[in-house]
């Protein structure tokens, strides 16, 4: 195992613990731009990783009954057959050559829509509480068939680039159900994460997309890591972390798109 390899799992385990940002967002773009992988190793390895690693997340949000199964069970409806789909089309009918420009692409473009989120976060949730149009009102009446169209474009994001089954997926929830408390949110948007993840990384696996070794060097240094952001993030001030974070994660995502 490379001690970099564990040192950047820490690295990434801290800003996680800090800000809540899921590790896709942060490590993919890390083992592609400062180690040189390829972004498909990159992708499916990361896949995995936060399969392991948000496992734990679901358990204990499952002891103190803060997951929405039901809303689990409609963003899964979308998403896992989204994500098997999307694997098979990469295999079958993407060039290898062309796999990897998909690849940076579709990790760029989610980057980019993750830092907006991230900055925009308090002024939507003012907006969506306060909303009482009549288009409001429409995504209000229709918004389980509405979780499982999205469920299927975070299938198929997520998939291509390891980065939105946290974020994103917390977003969409707020949106659309505004009145849950936030511990819900949490718990329902990791216990979508943990399949969603294993699904897509499994057919990464399947595709030669995922190094063993280099998942278990990443494991060794982000439990420590994120348990030691979260004791840290008490004392830290959120707001001015997170508007950090989300310029990193744009311009990251710049140079990937383009």
């Amino acid at each position: 195992m490379d001690p970099l390899f564990t040192l950047a799992g820490f690295v990434v385990g801290l800003c996680v613990g800090l800000t809540g940002v899921g590790g896709g967002a942060l490590m993919t773009p890390i083992l592609v731009m400062g180690f040189g992988i390829p972004a498909a190793l990159a992708v499916g390895t990361d896949l995995v990783y936060a399969a392991i690693t948000k496992a734990s997340g679901v358990w204990f949000h499952g002891r103190k009954a803060s997951i929405r199964w039901r809303l689990v069970a409609h963003l899964a409806i979308g998403s896992l057959p989204a994500a098997l789909i999307t694997v098979v089309l990469l295999d079958q009918m993407v060039p290898n050559g062309s796999q990897e420009r998909l690849i940076s692409l579709a990790l760029g473009i989610t980057l980019m829509f993750t830092s907006l989120i991230l900055l925009l976060k308090e002024r939507i949730s003012r907006g969506v509480l306060t909303n009482r149009s009549r288009v409001a009102g429409w995504i209000r009446r229709h918004r389980s068939r509405l979780l499982v169209l999205l469920g299927a474009l975070l299938g198929v994001l997520v998939t291509l680039s390891s980065v939105g089954a946290g974020a994103l997926t917390a977003a969409i929830l707020f949106l659309l159900y505004p009145r849950i408390p936030a511990i819900a949110i949490v718990g329902t948007d990791l216990a979508h994460a943990v399949p969603l993840a294993a699904v897509a990384g499994a057919g990464h696996l399947q595709l030669g997309n995922v190094d063993l070794i280099l998942l278990g060097s990443l494991l060794l240094g982000s439990i420590p890591g994120t348990a030691l952001g979260s004791q840290l993030g008490i004392h830290l001030p959120e707001q001015l972390l997170r508007r950090g974070l989300a310029g990193l994660l744009f311009l990251t995502g710049l140079k990937f798109a383009f």
